[in-house]
């Protein structure tokens, strides 16, 4: 599941992270155009991805036009309101004499982008933040990284975490093997390098007779898969 203010590049981390266009700009332009609702539209997408005979099948379940509202209170609740739906139907199905052809929208994971202003948590996303993290694996984000510089996000990335635990927000960590040194080793990366600051984009461009994907700049390039300029292959592999 994808939450957070429309505006921070959800549907091109999505379209970038699988490197397809799992779900077209053009429909939501199109949305925005009309008059913001109340509510937050559900919008599932379901893929089938295949790699090295590897098939998944996968629900990407976007929130768009969150916090767009004037008045954004309990704005959150549609969201909440699914994932709790889709526990309560996964576990009516369970309970019943004939199980075949189960349906399961039960959310596995949910990236919170995080706007990058450089201060500090909105007191929205402080709420919706708790309300999810009690659901679901909550795994936060900081969107557009390459808006703030490496001081600004390593400064910000501090004061998100510290709201997290003041506030006791419940995030996702991923398990320490204390007999695999290696993946605990990685594990303690990930941890650290929370919330994750990422980048999205859907060009590529030759840089140094190698094609990366990036973002160019008159003063150079911002490559999505460099460590130096953002989190992204952390997430990707923590997902």
């Amino acid at each position: 599941m994808l939450a957070g203010e429309s505006g921070l590049g959800k549907t091109t981390f999505v379209n970038t992270l699988f490197q397809t266009s799992l779900k077209n700009h053009q429909e939501l332009r199109n949305r925005y155009n009309k008059p913001i609702k109340k509510t937050v539209e559900i919008d599932i997408i379901r893929a089938e991805l295949e790699e090295k005979n590897f098939k998944l099948n996968l629900n990407i379940i976007d929130t768009p036009g969150f916090g767009d509202n004037i008045d954004n209170k309990n704005s959150w609740a549609p969201i909440v309101d699914f994932i709790d739906d889709q526990h309560h139907s996964f576990m009516k199905q369970e309970t019943q004499p004939s199980r075949g052809g189960v349906k399961d929208l039960r959310v596995h994971a949910c990236l919170y982008f995080i706007r990058p202003t450089g201060h500090t948590l909105k007191p929205l996303d402080i709420e919706i933040m708790k309300q999810l993290g009690m659901r679901v694996n909550l795994i936060p984000v900081i969107s557009k990284a390459d808006t703030l510089t490496p001081n600004e996000m390593l400064e910000f990335k501090k004061r998100i975490r510290d709201i997290i635990e003041v506030q006791d927000i419940r995030i996702y960590s991923p398990p320490m093997e204390l007999d695999d040194q290696a993946a605990s080793e990685h594990a303690k990366q990930l941890i650290e390098s929370m919330p994750f600051s990422i980048i999205g984009s859907e060009e590529e461009f030759e840089v140094n007779n190698q094609l990366v994907i990036g973002r160019k700049y008159p003063w150079g390039f911002v490559e999505v898969e460099n460590d130096q300029h953002c989190d992204f292959r952390k997430l990707r592999s923590l997902l």
